[in-house]
């Protein structure tokens, strides 16, 4: 399967050099209502383009284009197993095509959120339904029969009574010249042959047979190579550079001045372009730059978080949340609970460091890599280099590891610019050192969490949150509350619990914070199932049944009902270390009970991780069961082994070697069980990494009667 990228319009024509082709796609007139089937020929009497499409060619082969970006979530299995389905074909059959970026034809491109399926997935059923009708019409109007009595099977058209077929590909050039119908009948889930089955992965042959493009592999004619010197201190400007020693490293063309945009901020460098890679950063190395950072705060991690302890202290923050009166019980309490739970700054760290190619065209520009929002980087650079955004042109390939990084604007622009002071190609590539010590980061978070317990009930639940809001650095509303700052929590509890506030209060640093994998329920959760735990615990309760006790509504009771069946949880014993966490984010609600135990020689040892899944409707289990698994795995990480630090405005961390990942031997046996229900889908690539670190965090407690309130920590040296 050879995955390129082509434009629809060019798409056509080549097809219509070879043979009839149906085209069909989906147009949306706006949010929240339902999408209209039209064919591609159609479309431009819309007055927009298409959002997604299908051709089937006079071969009968089916081609997809999909307009998000894979990086290992699974969505090049989805589609193609979403359309399928309805579309009554092989999934051997059909092909699926990196569409390029362009939010008039698809619109929202950005790849993240776990929004690709769920955003998705009901256009997809209707528009592959609408193509399989449009072929049987065909089949039956040449037949002159009853459209009744034909079906779709394998790529086929069967006529019941006289056992005649035709292949799609023999009756497109009819079904092109039908009008598409308005309703069409969807199957039921009990109906499916390949939604909902275990099937392999579409791209799995092509990342071990090296046939998969990844922006790091993407070539084009005349092609130069770049690395670019940028400010350790991340602010700062190139005051002077001596590039003497390094124009004289062979294989060295040019060494420029460059500014790269960050957000609404700028960061300078000084980039080395050579015949290759090597002799690029060979280049660099010769390279002599002085930097300038006057004026700019040198950024140390004691001092962020002392100031957001103080924060929490003495600022009430921005409401975002608040019912009952929580205040007044909290000041007339004598038992409250009172304390602070604390996050730290993480990176990406993805496996594919971050690369791009440019080709800067006199008056367009174009460019090829692992991108997760293609249309973003299409406004940014349109409006940075005074281009029409229809002369950006973006192409993405597979991604190695996104996990939010590779949705920044600051790479591809930063490319677009060295193609056009040096007038070629060029691809740019970032060392391990770079991605880690340039960020953006996940922000570093401190929650302050008060409660108040009576006879055994909550009568007060109050949490103030001091970190970054990521909506700043894209010129969010500075006097209004991070809309993330409940994440995490699951909603019923805003039912449950009568005096409730969660407040956010703003918090800005100089360091660049971007989405990391679940976004803020990665913190917010540790901080909030950390903080019920410790509630549950006053109340004398069971952790899991007093969480039942808030979670009233029925998805969440049958969540906990298998979560106690598949972990054993009524059956643990004393002596067994036993914590659990419910989160939820993206529309999905992930439960995970944690067994722990001692070692002999100190710390802990993690024995099982168990977790559930109710993500409502789903396309492939497995796909989320090795999504759920990475989840945990990176999780683990973050809890356990690894944080960015900052000392005198520097990054600590430069390499894996100071920022460990998890190993195999660190794995503990994982166990993922999803919910079946008729609910509709939600996100799968990011729910399951929230609960894990609390679910960790309270099977120490329980094992030891030590509460961990701060990541990372070492597990093999915790004790009792």
């Amino acid at each position: 399967m050879e995955t390129s990228t082509i434009s629809r319009r060019n798409f056509l024509k080549l097809s219509a050099m070879g043979g009839a082709m149906l085209s069909l796609g989906f147009y949306v007139p706006s949010a929240g209502k339902e999408a209209t089937i039209v064919k591609t020929t159609e479309a431009e009497g819309f007055g927009v383009e298409l959002n997604a499409w299908i051709h089937i060619d006079t071969s009968g082969k089916v081609t997809i284009f999909s307009h998000r970006a894979e990086m290992g979530q699974g969505v090049y299995q989805a589609i193609p197993q979403i359309i399928a389905e309805e579309l009554e074909v092989n999934l051997d059959e059909v092909n699926i095509v990196f569409a390029k970026g362009d939010n008039k034809k698809y619109g929202n491109q950005v790849t993240g959120g776990s929004s690709s399926v769920r955003t998705t997935y009901k256009n997809l059923l209707k528009l592959s339904a609408t193509a399989r009708e449009m072929l049987i019409e065909a089949a039956a109007n040449r037949w002159k029969v009853s459209r009744a009595e034909c079906y779709a099977e394998s790529g086929h058209i069967f006529h019941k009574p006289s056992k005649r077929k035709h292949h799609y590909g023999e009756l497109v050039l009819d079904a092109s010249n039908l009008q598409a119908p308005e309703q069409v009948t969807l199957k039921k889930r009990s109906e499916y042959k390949l939604i909902g089955k275990p099937l392999r992965r579409q791209d799995t042959r092509m990342k071990t047979n090296g046939t998969a493009i990844f922006g790091l592999d993407k070539e084009i004619p005349g092609m130069l190579y770049a690395v670019v010197e940028r400010n350790p201190r991340l602010r700062g400007v190139v005051k002077s550079f001596d590039d003497s020693d390094a124009l004289k490293v062979p294989g060295v063309k040019r060494v420029v001045k460059v500014r790269m945009g960050v957000f609404s901020t700028y960061r300078e460098g000084v980039a080395v372009v050579a015949d290759s890679v090597w002799q690029a950063m060979q280049g660099r190395k010769a390279l002599r730059v002085t930097w300038d950072d006057t004026g700019f705060e040198h950024q140390n991690t004691e001092l962020i978080f002392r100031r957001q302890a103080d924060e929490l202290k003495n600022n009430e923050g921005l409401s975002f949340k608040t019912q009952g009166d929580v205040n007044a019980i909290l000041n007339s309490a004598s038992n409250k609970i009172d304390v602070v739970y604390q996050t730290p700054y993480q990176q990406h760290a993805c496996m594919e460091p971050v690369n791009c190619v440019a080709h800067w065209q006199g008056d367009k520009v174009e460019i090829w890599g692992p991108i997760q929002a293609p249309d973003w980087v299409q406004d940014y650079i349109s409006k940075e280099m005074n281009l029409p955004r229809e002369n950006v042109i973006v192409n993405m390939t597979f991604l190695g590891g996104g996990f939010g990084r590779k949705a920044f604007m600051d790479y591809p622009h930063e490319a677009a610019v060295i193609s056009k002071m040096i007038g070629a190609p060029v691809q740019v590539v970032w060392t391990r050192e770079d991605d880690m010590t340039q960020g953006p980061y996940r922000p570093g978070i401190s929650y302050r969490c008060e409660g108040v317990v009576t006879d055994g009930e909550i009568s007060a639940f109050k949490v103030k949150m001091a970190g970054q809001n990521n909506d700043h650095w894209r010129g969010g509303p500075k006097d209004k509350p991070n809309r993330s700052t409940s994440e995490g929590l699951l909603k019923p509890y805003f039912d449950s619990i009568q005096n409730l506030s969660i407040q956010d209060i703003p918090f800005e640093t100089p360091i660049p914070t971007m989405w990391w994998r679940s976004v803020y329920a990665s913190t917010n959760g540790f901080a909030y199932e950390s903080f019920l735990d410790e509630l549950a615990v006053a109340a004398g309760k069971d952790p899991l049944e007093f969480r039942r006790s808030y979670l009233k509504d029925e998805r969440a009771q049958k969540l906990i009902d298998r979560m106690q069946e598949v972990s054993g949880w009524k059956k643990r014993k004393k002596g067994d270390g036993f914590g659990v966490a419910i989160t939820e984010c993206f529309n999905s609600t992930v439960g995970q009970v944690v067994k722990i135990s001692k070692l002999p020689s100190g710390g802990m040892k993690i024995d099982h991780v168990w977790a559930v899944m109710d993500c409502g409707w789903y396309v492939n289990p497995d796909t989320i069961k090795a999504q759920v698994e990475g989840s945990i795995v990176m999780a683990l990480g973050a809890a356990t082994m690894h944080e960015i630090r900052f000392e005198d405005g520097l990054t600590v961390q430069k390499n894996f070697y100071a920022y460990p990942m998890p190993r195999i031997y660190d794995i503990p046996p994982i166990e993922v069980y999803i919910m079946e229900n008729d609910a509709d889908a939600g996100g799968v690539g990011e729910p399951g990494l929230p609960a894990f670190a609390p679910a960790l965090t309270n099977a120490i407690f329980d094992l030891t009667g030590k509460r961990i309130r701060k990541l990372p920590f070492d597990l093999t040296t915790v004790s009792s």
